[in-house]
């Protein structure tokens, strides 16, 4: 998850933090009420100790989960943890034959911290430790019980879900907005450069041609470099957000060898995404055939790269017309200690799990590699 991504996240469980410190005064103002309503302690000074317990430990939480750095697992734990206290403590400070418990409906302050944290897991971990504790603590079970503690076990889930939800819209509003704009950044710098340095590049050729001599070399020169340039701007407008488990795009990453003199490229319609390792060790086989077909067919020499997607596997083809590789010449250069088809072609495709074909001939040399997604 990028930076960005992660920002977006914690806005959002800020915002839940927010509105359950809220909730929690509410709860709170509801149990005491109810409590100095009632006044039905057996041990009164052990009951407004725990009046005063709630009161406190509101404000706390209140304060300290305002704070995400402080939203530590030992701060969940402890407000578990009073809740499950004051829970246990009510048969002994109101009597066994209880019918409320102390705190009440006030335990929705940890059971939502635990959603909103820790996500729908958090929120059944602590429904079910509240769940069981009002359960044992009491000495009958009725249908009141039961539907009480059913809310709890199903309502903590349920949040918990909604907020990871909220997490995930959020991210993916962030990641949608911040490709919106790059592409936009790229669409206006595009226009920039087609409106200027291509034109320019363009005509230099041109006339370049028409004068002849150096002039003729210095529009060649500038030729290229408008192919380049081209190049350049459609693999920017292929360029994808990275993905979250490092995922890049092979198909943006071989088009920056159409820069390569005399190589071209073809590449499907839509992006490639592999993991980063497997791209760039792809890029460079595919490199390291072109360099072979520079020292051994001529620097400008055609050479021709296409990549297919197969689904679950890619498919790539790098095809020169040379005069192909004399029978017995790779075995004498294995031979001779010369490694350099065996291993930066055959031995990183190995490494992949794919398979490497050469097929070499009058007509020219082909390699067809093949390598399984991940």
């Amino acid at each position: 998850m990028t930076g960005a991504s992660v920002r977006a996240v914690v806005a959002v469980e800020n915002r839940m933090f927010r509105a359950l410190a809220v909730l929690r005064v509410v709860v709170l103002v509801n149990a005491v009420v109810l409590i100095a309503y009632r006044n039905n302690f057996d041990h009164p000074a052990a009951g407004w100790g725990c009046v005063a317990l709630m009161i406190g430990w509101t404000v706390y939480s209140i304060v300290t989960y305002a704070k995400p750095i402080r939203r530590t697992v030992r701060l969940l734990v402890a407000d578990l943890a009073i809740t499950v206290g004051l829970l246990a403590a009510t048969p002994f400070v109101k009597g066994e034959w209880f019918n409320a418990t102390i705190p009440g409906f006030w335990i929705m302050g940890a059971l939502l911290a635990w959603a909103i944290r820790y996500g729908w897991r958090g929120g059944l971990t602590a429904a079910v430790v509240l769940g069981g504790t009002d359960l044992l603590i009491r000495t009958e079970f009725d249908q009141g019980n039961y539907g009480y503690v059913f809310l709890i076990v199903l309502g903590g889930p349920i949040v918990g879900y909604l907020v990871e939800s909220l997490q995930q819209m959020a991210a993916e509003r962030d990641r949608a907005e911040r490709e919106a704009a790059a592409a936009t950044e790229r669409a206006r710098l595009a226009r920039v450069v087609h409106d200027g340095v291509l034109q320019v590049l363009a005509l230099v050729q041109r006339r370049g041609s028409e004068l002849g001599g150096d002039a003729a070399e210095l529009g060649r020169l500038a030729g290229e470099q408008e192919q380049a340039l081209r190049s350049l701007i459609r693999t920017q407008d292929r360029v994808t957000a990275a993905d979250p488990a490092g995922g890049v795009d092979l198909a943006a990453a071989l088009g920056e060898l159409s820069s390569r003199p005399g190589v071209e490229v073809a590449l499907p319609g839509g992006p490639v995404d592999l993991p980063a390792p497997v791209v760039s060790e792809l890029v460079a086989v595919v490199g390291a055939c072109l360099d072979n077909v520079t020292r051994h067919v001529g620097e400008s020499a055609p050479a021709w790269v296409l990549l297919d997607d197969l689904g679950d596997r890619v498919a790539l083809s790098v095809r020169d017309e040379g005069d192909g590789i004399p029978a017995g010449r790779l075995d004498a250069a294995r031979a001779e200690g010369r490694l350099g088809v065996s291993e930066s072609i055959e031995g990183r495709i190995r490494d992949l799990g794919g398979t490497a074909t050469l097929s070499t001939g009058e007509l020219g040399t082909e390699w067809e590699l093949v390598v399984p997604k991940p």
